[in-house]
């Protein structure tokens, strides 16, 4: 029926276990009831990160969004190595899914649009469009939406709080990101499966837009003018000094003010993939001259990166005046605004 490949020594010699398979059956099981049975009332979850143990204990009681990139790993056996000496698993490769999840394409969750004449590229999607999406993944009104991202790097981590905040932004409050994503399911073994989930389209729709949450070029210009809202650079020094840039960011450099939090400091470096401990960000944040508590906007090149900084700042620490630059560097630089390049905000 499914699933992993389990228990390989480094030398890629296989070792045969059976000792998950019952719990494993008896996950899938239950998953396949909840399928096939009218959800109840979704309980709320705890908070914007829930862990494994969280996570199995309400499995039908959630709806699982699996966001990723490599969409064929949905239904790939992955494979785990156990080390020869110490006998601990890693993944060498990401594969299967937890029962029940729906399969989120990561590139289908943003659109083009034309603004001021200008095609400016993975923006929001309009309400409709958003509405269409989350109903073919199976997403009712009353769901408590749990998402998974693949736990092998920090951008795919942002995968999953860009989706996040795309939910909060039109209007759906009860949801939540797996801290660890689906390596960390993995690598503690718990109930995978290779099977197809049969999605059936949900009736979800968007509620009140959230504006508190995002923020466009108008507010950035408006933040530069006024030196009340701090500017936010979740890309590395290279991006950030304009050393380099993505092939489709016009001009490299950052917006004037910007003071840079690099992205890859929002967790940690190796699979499974862990968010920082809020405590860890704070230090980090004020060693780099930011107020965790201040009014600002992240951005990054596209606004991926930038709801990492957002979810960490806005959703972990409690800064409910943050914001995300939707069209970020892609945008400012394609209206031609200022650019500063080679200089330390």
């Amino acid at each position: 029926m499914f699933v992993c490949n389990r228990d390989v020594h480094e030398s890629g010699v296989m070792m045969g276990r059976s000792g998950q398979l019952q719990r494993m059956l008896a996950c899938c099981l239950a998953a396949a009831v909840m399928m096939c049975s009218p959800y109840t009332h979704a309980l709320d979850v705890p908070g914007p990160l829930v862990d494994t143990d969280w996570l199995e204990k309400n499995i039908q009681q959630v709806k699982i969004l699996d966001i990723r990139q490599e969409l064929e790993s949905f239904t790939e056996p992955a494979v785990l190595v156990r080390k020869r000496f110490t006998g601990d698993l890693r993944i060498s490769r990401l594969g299967a899914h937890i029962p029940g999840a729906a399969l989120v394409d990561f590139l289908d969750i943003r659109t083009s649009r034309d603004i001021d004449e200008r095609r400016v590229r993975y923006l929001l999607p309009e309400v409709s469009e958003f509405e269409e999406l989350m109903k073919s993944w199976g997403v009712n009104d009353d769901d408590a939406i749990i998402i998974i991202y693949p736990g092998m790097s920090n951008s795919d981590a942002t995968m999953a709080t860009r989706l996040y905040w795309q939910i909060k932004y039109f209007g759906h409050g009860n949801v939540a990101i797996l801290n660890g994503g689906m390596a960390r399911w993995l690598l503690e073994e718990r109930a995978a499966t290779l099977e197809d989930p049969g999605i059936v389209t949900g009736n979800w729709a968007a509620r009140a837009i959230n504006q508190a949450i995002y923020a466009d070029s108008k507010d950035v210009a408006d933040a530069i003018s006024s030196k009340d809202v701090l500017l936010v650079d979740t890309r590395g020094p290279g991006l950030y000094l304009g050393a380099f840039k993505q092939p489709y960011v016009r001009e490299s450099g950052h917006i004037p003010g910007a003071r840079i939090f690099p992205n890859e400091l929002l967790t940690t470096n190796s699979p499974p993939v862990l968010f920082a401990d809020p405590g860890d960000i704070r230090q980090l944040a004020g060693a780099l001259g930011i107020d965790p508590d201040a009014d600002m906007i992240t951005y990054c090149n596209s606004g991926q990166w930038a709801s990492g900084s957002w979810f960490v700042f806005h959703e972990l620490l409690g800064n409910k005046n943050a914001r995300v630059y939707d069209g970020s560097m892609h945008q400012w630089a394609l209206e031609r605004r200022a650019i500063t390049r080679m200089k330390m905000e």
